[in-house]
């Protein structure tokens, strides 16, 4: 006698949800492309623009938490965030993140900065370059999440 089959089993879901992120991720890689842009690299500069694991640089928080702007030379307010706090964020391993943050560094869209009450850690901050560019790219970025997502 056969059992009947009312769900599908737990590692068919997660199969799919892992399908679906793939495809999403490739199509959003696809998009932004001639921008300059990966996955990747939007996250980063997205979780930057959010302001949603911000800190106050000035205060002792090690949290990632809160709405801590400063001004960088001058130009303006910006949004700080340390690098751990991205890590908990984005699914990279620390050294992958450490070298996209780099580029996106040597390309002008985020600078970084020593912790001064923790001389281990490192701030990340978007620059004016990189708020314009993700400005740019986000309308893109959300299309594709709206297309893709529908699909399931």
């Amino acid at each position: 006698m056969a059992a009947e089959k009312v769900a599908p089993p737990l590692e068919d879901q997660w199969r799919d949800i892992l399908s679906v992120h793939a495809r999403t991720m490739c199509e959003i890689d696809r998009e932004l492309h001639p921008h300059g842009l990966g996955a990747s690299d939007f996250e980063v500069l997205d979780i930057l623009a959010s302001g949603t694991t911000t800190v106050d640089p000035d205060s002792d928080s090690h949290t990632g938490t809160g709405s801590g702007t400063s001004t960088s030379s001058g130009v303006g307010p910006v949004e700080q965030c340390r690098v751990q706090n991205i890590a908990d964020r984005v699914h990279l391993s620390q050294s992958a993140l450490s070298r996209l943050i780099g580029r996106l560094e040597k390309e002008g869209l985020v600078e970084r900065s020593v912790c001064q009450e923790d001389r281990r850690g490192v701030w990340v901050a978007l620059t004016g370059k990189g708020r314009d560019l993700h400005t740019e790219v986000r309308p893109l970025q959300r299309a594709v999440l709206a297309r893709m997502l529908a699909k399931g």
